[in-house]
């Protein structure tokens, strides 16, 4: 009996620890460096926290209470010397016990429904402004396509958009496509999880009250390097969204210095999967690529992009991200060189 009571507080303690958590991140304010929902920046996602910290409030009472009731039978009947092991007086039938635990449980879960379908339906009916910025998002394996239709910019991996404030509201709207197969746009700080799902459009929004960086992931196991199909949020100031729109709009840089990379990359297959945009490079198999320079990291977040980085992802996508459909294009030394330094010059 003693080792049962050590192991109850074992999982007492460990289940208060990992209450701490959950209040400590509550409080979390701004961009978090790991996804969380505890740390709402958004709209929709400040109705999901509120729904989570509900149905955590009633879950956490209902924990109270039996592991208070187990935790006073197992104290106070808990084996003595002197018992007489003889069988404790049984009772049946009480309507008032029976009614209780059949009754109560059913308005628990009526009340959790009832809250969760208001919530549900708040977010999925919220009337969509005029002037709201629309993004259509594709799903690929294993990356993700951005296209914004009203400004004419098409970009990968890494959505910017602007800031919402009570005087200036600007949800986004996300028009969501699968390429191949099911995938899954999470961001917990902006919004809960939607899925693509292949010929099935969806529909989601978000409205960040924050600036700063928001991390996310495929929520749905989508193949080899699910685990590498990351997200990464831009929630930019008015000025800097005005800023990144009128250089993403711009054609790619041509650089005299870096003619040879270009006719590298032109006279390769590198134009069959590649758009950059002034070039005659127009496939859309893979990533866009007239402001590569531009972004932080490379194959979806898979590793930073820097020239030696780039340098590696093309010398042998495998080794970085193994499963991400884009071949070594076996290239010398020299020529990934210079097409890096091409790239390099892609802002």
């Amino acid at each position: 009996m003693k080792a049962t009571f050590r192991e109850y507080g074992a999982r007492a303690a460990g289940l208060s620890l990992l209450l701490l958590v959950l209040v400590a991140g509550a409080w979390a304010q701004g961009p978090q460096t790991t996804p969380s929902i505890f740390a709402p920046a958004s709209t929709p996602a400040k109705s999901i926290f509120g729904l989570s910290m509900f149905v955590l409030s009633i879950t956490g009472g209902i924990f109270v209470v039996v592991g208070g009731l187990l935790a006073f039978a197992l104290i106070r009947f808990r084996e003595r010397k002197d018992d007489d092991e003889s069988e404790p007086p049984q009772i049946y039938g009480s309507v008032q016990v029976e009614l209780a635990w059949t009754v109560v449980p059913i308005l628990i879960v009526v009340v959790l429904f009832l809250t969760t379908a208001r919530i549900i339906f708040a977010i999925q009916d919220a009337p969509k402004p005029q002037d709201a910025l629309d993004v259509t998002v594709v799903g690929h394996q294993f990356w993700w396509e951005f296209r914004y239709p009203k400004l004419g910019i098409v970009t990968a991996n890494e959505l910017h958009v602007p800031v919402s404030t009570p005087g200036d509201p600007e949800p986004t709207y996300l028009h969501l496509l699968s390429a191949d197969v099911d995938h899954s746009f999470w961001v917990p700080q902006l919004a809960g999880k939607t899925d693509l799902i292949p010929n099935h459009p969806n529909e989601t929004w978000i409205e960040p009250q924050q600036t700063g960086l928001y991390y996310g992931q495929c929520a749905q196991f989508c193949g080899i390097e699910h685990a590498k199909m990351l997200l990464r949020v831009y929630v930019d100031s008015p000025a800097q969204f005005a800023a990144w729109v009128k250089d993403q709009q711009q054609p790619g840089v041509q650089d005299p210095q870096a003619a040879a990379g270009r006719q590298i990359f032109e006279t390769h297959a590198c134009t069959n999967c590649h758009t950059i945009r002034g070039t005659a490079a127009v496939g859309s198999f893979g990533p866009d690529l007239t402001h590569l320079a531009s972004r932080a990291t490379l194959a979806s977040g898979a590793t930073l992009n820097t020239p030696e980085d780039l340098y590696a992802w093309i010398k042998d996508p495998d080794a970085v991200k193994p499963g991400s459909l884009m071949p070594a294009m076996q290239l010398s030394d020299e020529e990934i060189r210079e097409l890096v330094a091409y790239l390099d010059t892609l802002h």
